[in-house]
Protein backbone atom coordinates (compact mmCIF):
# COMPACT_ATOMS: atom_id res chain seq x y z
CA UNK A 1 0.00 0.00 0.00
CA UNK A 2 1.03 3.13 -1.27
CA UNK A 3 1.38 5.83 1.83
CA UNK A 4 2.50 9.21 0.68
CA UNK A 5 1.82 12.34 2.27
CA UNK A 6 1.44 14.71 -1.04
CA UNK A 7 0.38 14.12 -4.68
CA UNK A 8 3.07 16.57 -5.86
CA UNK A 9 5.79 17.99 -4.25
CA UNK A 10 6.34 21.40 -6.01
CA UNK A 11 9.99 22.62 -6.04
CA UNK A 12 9.78 26.44 -6.29
CA UNK A 13 6.76 28.68 -4.85
CA UNK A 14 7.20 30.89 -8.43
CA UNK A 15 4.34 32.06 -10.49
CA UNK A 16 4.44 28.43 -12.57
CA UNK A 17 4.90 26.35 -9.40
CA UNK A 18 2.05 28.36 -7.81
CA UNK A 19 -0.63 27.83 -10.95
CA UNK A 20 0.14 24.53 -10.87
CA UNK A 21 -0.35 24.01 -6.84
CA UNK A 22 -3.86 25.54 -7.65
CA UNK A 23 -5.01 23.81 -10.47
CA UNK A 24 -3.65 20.55 -8.52
CA UNK A 25 -5.31 21.17 -5.35
CA UNK A 26 -8.47 22.43 -7.05
CA UNK A 27 -8.56 19.14 -8.99
CA UNK A 28 -8.72 17.03 -5.25
CA UNK A 29 -4.80 16.23 -4.80
CA UNK A 30 -2.78 16.91 -2.16
CA UNK A 31 0.18 19.34 -2.60
CA UNK A 32 3.52 20.66 -0.80
CA UNK A 33 5.08 23.45 -2.45
CA UNK A 34 8.64 24.16 -0.97
CA UNK A 35 10.85 27.08 -1.80
CA UNK A 36 14.76 27.73 -1.09
CA UNK A 37 13.73 31.56 -0.88
CA UNK A 38 12.13 33.03 2.20
CA UNK A 39 9.14 33.82 0.23
CA UNK A 40 6.91 32.84 -2.23
CA UNK A 41 6.48 34.56 -5.87
CA UNK A 42 9.82 33.75 -6.96
CA UNK A 43 11.23 37.00 -9.07
CA UNK A 44 7.67 38.45 -8.92
CA UNK A 45 7.85 39.35 -5.39
CA UNK A 46 6.84 42.68 -4.07
CA UNK A 47 8.55 43.80 -0.96
CA UNK A 48 6.65 47.04 0.66
CA UNK A 49 8.56 49.97 1.37
CA UNK A 50 7.52 53.43 2.65
CA UNK A 51 3.96 51.92 1.58
CA UNK A 52 5.73 51.05 -1.96
CA UNK A 53 5.74 48.34 -4.00
CA UNK A 54 8.71 47.48 -5.10
CA UNK A 55 9.43 45.10 -7.10
CA UNK A 56 12.85 43.27 -5.63
CA UNK A 57 13.84 41.46 -8.85
CA UNK A 58 13.42 43.90 -11.30
CA UNK A 59 10.40 45.10 -13.06
CA UNK A 60 7.49 42.88 -14.01
CA UNK A 61 4.65 44.54 -15.94
CA UNK A 62 1.70 41.92 -16.95
CA UNK A 63 0.86 42.19 -20.58
CA UNK A 64 -0.49 39.65 -22.82
CA UNK A 65 -2.93 39.53 -25.81
CA UNK A 66 -3.79 35.80 -24.73
CA UNK A 67 -7.27 35.73 -23.26
CA UNK A 68 -6.98 33.16 -21.34
CA UNK A 69 -4.29 33.85 -19.13
CA UNK A 70 -5.98 37.50 -18.57
CA UNK A 71 -9.17 35.92 -17.53
CA UNK A 72 -6.98 33.39 -15.86
CA UNK A 73 -5.05 35.91 -13.39
CA UNK A 74 -8.37 38.31 -13.17
CA UNK A 75 -9.86 35.41 -10.81
CA UNK A 76 -7.68 36.35 -8.64
CA UNK A 77 -6.88 40.16 -8.59
CA UNK A 78 -7.68 43.34 -10.42
CA UNK A 79 -5.28 45.00 -12.23
CA UNK A 80 -4.79 48.99 -12.28
CA UNK A 81 -4.10 50.86 -15.99
CA UNK A 82 -0.78 50.86 -16.12
CA UNK A 83 0.87 51.44 -19.37
CA UNK A 84 4.90 50.55 -19.80
CA UNK A 85 6.55 53.93 -21.58
CA UNK A 86 10.04 53.71 -21.18
CA UNK A 87 12.40 56.95 -21.18
CA UNK A 88 15.66 56.85 -22.68
CA UNK A 89 18.75 58.94 -21.36
CA UNK A 90 21.55 59.15 -23.24
CA UNK A 91 24.57 62.15 -22.48
CA UNK A 92 21.78 64.05 -20.68
CA UNK A 93 19.08 64.25 -23.74
CA UNK A 94 15.81 61.86 -22.53
CA UNK A 95 14.15 59.90 -25.41
CA UNK A 96 11.08 57.88 -26.05
CA UNK A 97 10.87 54.17 -26.43
CA UNK A 98 9.92 51.86 -28.18
CA UNK A 99 11.51 53.49 -31.67
CA UNK A 100 8.08 55.87 -32.40
CA UNK A 101 7.74 59.32 -34.22
CA UNK A 102 8.43 61.21 -30.83
CA UNK A 103 11.72 58.99 -30.64
CA UNK A 104 11.99 59.92 -34.43
CA UNK A 105 11.64 63.98 -33.43
CA UNK A 106 14.08 63.80 -30.40
CA UNK A 107 16.87 62.07 -32.86
CA UNK A 108 16.27 63.97 -35.46
CA UNK A 109 13.62 67.07 -35.52
CA UNK A 110 11.36 65.17 -38.01
CA UNK A 111 7.61 65.82 -37.47
CA UNK A 112 5.77 63.57 -40.17
CA UNK A 113 6.40 59.82 -40.56
CA UNK A 114 7.47 60.12 -43.79
CA UNK A 115 10.25 62.33 -43.13
CA UNK A 116 11.10 59.83 -40.13
CA UNK A 117 10.69 57.05 -43.35
CA UNK A 118 13.40 59.34 -45.09
CA UNK A 119 15.94 59.26 -42.42
CA UNK A 120 15.95 56.21 -41.29
CA UNK A 121 16.88 54.75 -45.29
CA UNK A 122 19.47 58.12 -45.62
CA UNK A 123 21.06 56.28 -42.10
CA UNK A 124 21.06 52.85 -43.23
CA UNK A 125 22.45 53.42 -46.37
CA UNK A 126 25.95 52.81 -45.91
CA UNK A 127 25.32 49.81 -44.19
CA UNK A 128 22.64 48.00 -46.79
CA UNK A 129 25.25 45.76 -48.72
CA UNK A 130 26.47 43.89 -45.68
CA UNK A 131 25.49 40.68 -44.48
CA UNK A 132 25.76 41.56 -40.63
CA UNK A 133 28.07 39.07 -38.42
CA UNK A 134 27.75 40.85 -34.94
CA UNK A 135 25.11 42.62 -33.22
CA UNK A 136 27.01 46.09 -34.41
CA UNK A 137 26.60 45.37 -38.15
CA UNK A 138 22.88 44.16 -37.53
CA UNK A 139 21.83 47.15 -35.84
CA UNK A 140 23.36 49.11 -38.16
CA UNK A 141 21.91 47.12 -41.11
CA UNK A 142 18.31 47.62 -39.74
CA UNK A 143 18.46 51.45 -38.34
CA UNK A 144 21.75 53.01 -39.03
CA UNK A 145 24.12 54.71 -37.08
CA UNK A 146 22.08 57.42 -34.82
CA UNK A 147 19.73 55.14 -33.34
CA UNK A 148 22.26 52.42 -32.80
CA UNK A 149 24.98 54.48 -30.86
CA UNK A 150 22.38 56.65 -29.06
CA UNK A 151 19.50 54.32 -27.89
CA UNK A 152 21.22 50.16 -28.64
CA UNK A 153 24.88 50.29 -28.46
CA UNK A 154 26.12 51.01 -25.08
CA UNK A 155 22.70 49.76 -23.34
CA UNK A 156 23.23 46.43 -25.18
CA UNK A 157 27.14 46.25 -24.06
CA UNK A 158 26.17 46.40 -20.73
CA UNK A 159 23.47 44.24 -20.51
CA UNK A 160 25.85 41.20 -22.57
CA UNK A 161 28.90 42.08 -20.39
CA UNK A 162 30.77 42.04 -23.95
CA UNK A 163 31.09 44.59 -27.07
CA UNK A 164 28.61 44.45 -29.28
CA UNK A 165 31.20 43.34 -32.79
CA UNK A 166 30.93 40.14 -30.44
CA UNK A 167 27.32 39.35 -29.35
CA UNK A 168 25.60 37.06 -31.70
CA UNK A 169 23.09 39.21 -34.34
CA UNK A 170 20.32 37.24 -33.59
CA UNK A 171 19.82 38.82 -30.90
CA UNK A 172 18.72 41.90 -32.77
CA UNK A 173 16.14 40.49 -35.46
CA UNK A 174 14.26 43.04 -36.08
CA UNK A 175 13.82 46.75 -34.77
CA UNK A 176 10.68 47.72 -34.58
CA UNK A 177 9.80 51.17 -35.89
CA UNK A 178 6.71 52.56 -34.91
CA UNK A 179 5.67 55.56 -37.53
CA UNK A 180 2.99 57.01 -34.72
CA UNK A 181 3.15 58.82 -31.43
CA UNK A 182 2.43 56.03 -29.20
CA UNK A 183 4.62 55.26 -26.38
CA UNK A 184 3.26 52.32 -25.26
CA UNK A 185 6.13 49.98 -25.34
CA UNK A 186 3.62 46.57 -25.35
CA UNK A 187 1.45 45.64 -28.38
CA UNK A 188 -0.77 43.48 -26.58
CA UNK A 189 -4.63 43.97 -25.93
CA UNK A 190 -4.15 43.74 -21.78
CA UNK A 191 -1.73 45.07 -19.54
CA UNK A 192 -1.51 46.29 -16.22
CA UNK A 193 -0.43 45.63 -12.61
CA UNK A 194 -2.20 43.90 -10.02
CA UNK A 195 -3.79 46.21 -7.04
CA UNK A 196 -2.04 45.58 -4.16
CA UNK A 197 1.19 44.29 -6.02
CA UNK A 198 2.11 40.97 -6.95
CA UNK A 199 2.00 39.47 -3.94
CA UNK A 200 -1.87 39.65 -4.19
CA UNK A 201 -1.69 37.00 -7.36
CA UNK A 202 0.70 35.12 -5.48
CA UNK A 203 -1.06 34.93 -2.15
CA UNK A 204 -4.10 34.40 -4.30
CA UNK A 205 -2.97 31.40 -6.12
CA UNK A 206 -1.64 29.78 -3.18
CA UNK A 207 -4.32 30.20 -0.58
CA UNK A 208 -4.57 27.26 1.50
CA UNK A 209 -1.92 25.27 0.35
CA UNK A 210 0.77 24.27 2.41
CA UNK A 211 3.90 26.14 1.72
CA UNK A 212 7.29 25.96 3.00
CA UNK A 213 9.76 28.52 2.02
CA UNK A 214 13.84 29.24 3.24
CA UNK A 215 14.03 25.08 2.51
CA UNK A 216 16.90 23.58 0.03
CA UNK A 217 15.22 20.61 -1.75
CA UNK A 218 18.60 19.30 -2.66
CA UNK A 219 20.28 19.33 0.94
CA UNK A 220 17.00 16.75 1.43
CA UNK A 221 16.03 15.89 -1.64
CA UNK A 222 15.60 12.04 -1.30
CA UNK A 223 13.30 12.72 2.04
CA UNK A 224 11.02 15.66 0.01
CA UNK A 225 10.74 13.00 -2.71
CA UNK A 226 9.47 10.30 -0.77
CA UNK A 227 6.97 12.57 0.67
CA UNK A 228 5.02 12.41 -2.82
CA UNK A 229 3.81 10.58 -5.83
CA UNK A 230 5.07 13.42 -8.61
CA UNK A 231 7.36 16.07 -8.27
CA UNK A 232 6.97 19.24 -10.41
CA UNK A 233 10.82 20.48 -10.64
CA UNK A 234 10.84 24.26 -11.70
CA UNK A 235 14.57 25.21 -11.08
CA UNK A 236 17.41 24.96 -13.00
CA UNK A 237 17.34 21.68 -15.04
CA UNK A 238 20.98 21.36 -15.32
CA UNK A 239 21.48 21.63 -11.22
CA UNK A 240 18.46 18.87 -11.10
CA UNK A 241 21.12 16.70 -13.02
CA UNK A 242 24.09 17.41 -10.42
CA UNK A 243 25.72 19.57 -13.45
CA UNK A 244 26.90 16.34 -15.03
CA UNK A 245 26.53 17.19 -18.71
CA UNK A 246 28.16 20.87 -18.15
CA UNK A 247 27.28 23.92 -16.75
CA UNK A 248 23.98 26.09 -18.56
CA UNK A 249 25.16 29.95 -18.68
CA UNK A 250 23.38 32.93 -18.09
CA UNK A 251 23.49 36.77 -17.18
CA UNK A 252 22.57 37.50 -14.26
CA UNK A 253 21.72 41.63 -12.21
CA UNK A 254 22.03 42.71 -9.03
CA UNK A 255 19.84 45.78 -7.63
CA UNK A 256 20.33 48.75 -5.50
CA UNK A 257 17.49 49.76 -4.09
CA UNK A 258 17.32 53.12 -1.65
CA UNK A 259 14.47 55.48 -0.07
CA UNK A 260 14.53 58.98 -1.05
CA UNK A 261 13.22 61.75 1.12
CA UNK A 262 11.36 63.28 -1.56
CA UNK A 263 7.83 62.49 -3.83
CA UNK A 264 9.13 62.00 -7.13
CA UNK A 265 12.75 61.48 -8.58
CA UNK A 266 12.46 60.78 -12.19
CA UNK A 267 8.64 61.15 -13.68
CA UNK A 268 8.73 57.41 -14.56
CA UNK A 269 8.30 54.35 -13.27
CA UNK A 270 11.13 53.07 -16.27
CA UNK A 271 14.38 55.08 -17.19
CA UNK A 272 17.08 53.34 -19.45
CA UNK A 273 20.81 54.56 -19.08
CA UNK A 274 21.83 54.15 -23.19
CA UNK A 275 25.66 55.18 -22.11
CA UNK A 276 28.50 52.70 -21.90
CA UNK A 277 30.15 54.70 -19.10
CA UNK A 278 27.22 54.50 -16.48
CA UNK A 279 27.48 51.24 -15.20
CA UNK A 280 23.67 50.54 -14.33
CA UNK A 281 21.10 49.96 -17.62
CA UNK A 282 18.36 51.25 -15.62
CA UNK A 283 16.54 52.87 -12.71
CA UNK A 284 13.07 51.93 -11.85
CA UNK A 285 10.76 54.04 -9.94
CA UNK A 286 8.37 51.70 -8.01
CA UNK A 287 5.35 54.04 -6.67
CA UNK A 288 4.80 55.31 -10.90
CA UNK A 289 3.90 51.34 -11.00
CA UNK A 290 0.86 51.88 -9.30
CA UNK A 291 -0.07 55.42 -9.52
CA UNK A 292 1.54 55.87 -6.02
CA UNK A 293 1.27 59.55 -3.83
CA UNK A 294 3.49 58.54 -0.82
CA UNK A 295 5.68 60.92 0.20
CA UNK A 296 8.76 59.04 -0.16
CA UNK A 297 10.04 57.31 -3.23
CA UNK A 298 11.72 54.09 -3.83
CA UNK A 299 14.29 53.59 -6.87
CA UNK A 300 16.30 50.75 -7.74
CA UNK A 301 19.31 50.77 -10.04
CA UNK A 302 19.63 47.91 -12.10
CA UNK A 303 23.23 46.15 -12.99
CA UNK A 304 23.75 43.61 -15.21
CA UNK A 305 26.95 41.12 -14.81
CA UNK A 306 28.04 37.24 -15.68
CA UNK A 307 26.04 34.84 -13.10
CA UNK A 308 28.40 33.04 -10.41
CA UNK A 309 26.75 30.42 -8.35
CA UNK A 310 26.26 33.45 -5.62
CA UNK A 311 23.83 35.11 -7.71
CA UNK A 312 20.53 34.41 -9.49
CA UNK A 313 20.47 33.14 -12.85
CA UNK A 314 17.92 36.04 -14.74
CA UNK A 315 18.32 35.52 -18.93
CA UNK A 316 19.47 32.50 -20.29
CA UNK A 317 21.94 32.73 -22.97
CA UNK A 318 20.65 30.64 -25.95
CA UNK A 319 23.28 30.28 -28.29
CA UNK A 320 23.99 27.17 -30.04
CA UNK A 321 26.48 25.56 -27.72
CA UNK A 322 23.56 26.06 -24.20
CA UNK A 323 21.11 24.97 -26.63
CA UNK A 324 22.63 21.94 -27.75
CA UNK A 325 23.48 21.21 -23.93
CA UNK A 326 19.88 21.74 -22.65
CA UNK A 327 18.70 19.48 -25.78
CA UNK A 328 20.67 17.19 -24.11
CA UNK A 329 19.64 17.87 -20.45
CA UNK A 330 15.93 17.20 -22.50
CA UNK A 331 16.47 13.45 -23.24
CA UNK A 332 17.47 12.83 -19.42
CA UNK A 333 14.77 14.61 -18.02
CA UNK A 334 12.60 12.28 -20.59
CA UNK A 335 14.06 8.97 -19.51
CA UNK A 336 11.77 6.49 -18.44
CA UNK A 337 12.79 5.91 -14.88
CA UNK A 338 12.51 10.22 -14.37
CA UNK A 339 9.33 10.74 -16.40
CA UNK A 340 7.64 8.49 -14.08
CA UNK A 341 8.53 10.81 -10.95
CA UNK A 342 9.55 13.77 -12.27
CA UNK A 343 8.14 16.95 -14.55
CA UNK A 344 9.97 19.95 -15.25
CA UNK A 345 8.42 23.66 -16.08
CA UNK A 346 9.14 27.31 -15.59
CA UNK A 347 12.09 29.36 -17.03
CA UNK A 348 14.67 27.56 -15.10
CA UNK A 349 13.89 24.10 -16.02
CA UNK A 350 13.03 24.94 -19.90
CA UNK A 351 15.91 27.24 -20.26
CA UNK A 352 13.57 29.68 -22.05
CA UNK A 353 13.17 33.92 -21.56
CA UNK A 354 9.61 33.81 -20.12
CA UNK A 355 7.18 36.96 -19.91
CA UNK A 356 4.37 36.14 -17.03
CA UNK A 357 1.93 35.23 -19.28
CA UNK A 358 4.22 32.64 -20.87
CA UNK A 359 4.91 31.14 -17.47
CA UNK A 360 1.07 31.13 -16.71
CA UNK A 361 0.50 29.57 -20.22
CA UNK A 362 3.00 26.91 -19.76
CA UNK A 363 1.67 26.29 -16.66
CA UNK A 364 -1.87 25.63 -17.67
CA UNK A 365 -0.86 23.25 -20.55
CA UNK A 366 1.16 20.85 -18.41
CA UNK A 367 -2.01 20.99 -15.80
CA UNK A 368 -4.31 20.29 -18.80
CA UNK A 369 -1.65 16.94 -19.44
CA UNK A 370 -1.29 16.35 -16.24
CA UNK A 371 -4.42 16.79 -14.08
CA UNK A 372 -6.57 15.12 -16.60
Amino acid sequence: MDNKKYDYLIVGAGLFGAVFAHEATKAGHKVLVIDKRHHTGGNIYCENIEGINVHKYGAHIFHTSNKEVWDYVNQFVDFNHYVNSPVARYRGKLYNLPFNMNTFYQLWGVTTPSEAQAKIEEQRAPYKDIEPKNLEEQALFLGGKDLYETLIKGYTEKQWGRPATQIPSFIIKRLPFRFTFDNNYFNDLYQGIPIGGYNALTDALLEGIEVQTGVNYFEDKDIYDALAQRVLYTGKIDEFFEFQLGKLEYRSLHFETEVLDEENYQGNAVVNYTERDVPYTRILEHKHFEFGTQEKTVVTKEYPHEFSKDNEPYYPINDDVNNSLLAQYKELANKPENKEKYLFGGRLADYKYYDMDDTIEAALTLCKQELK
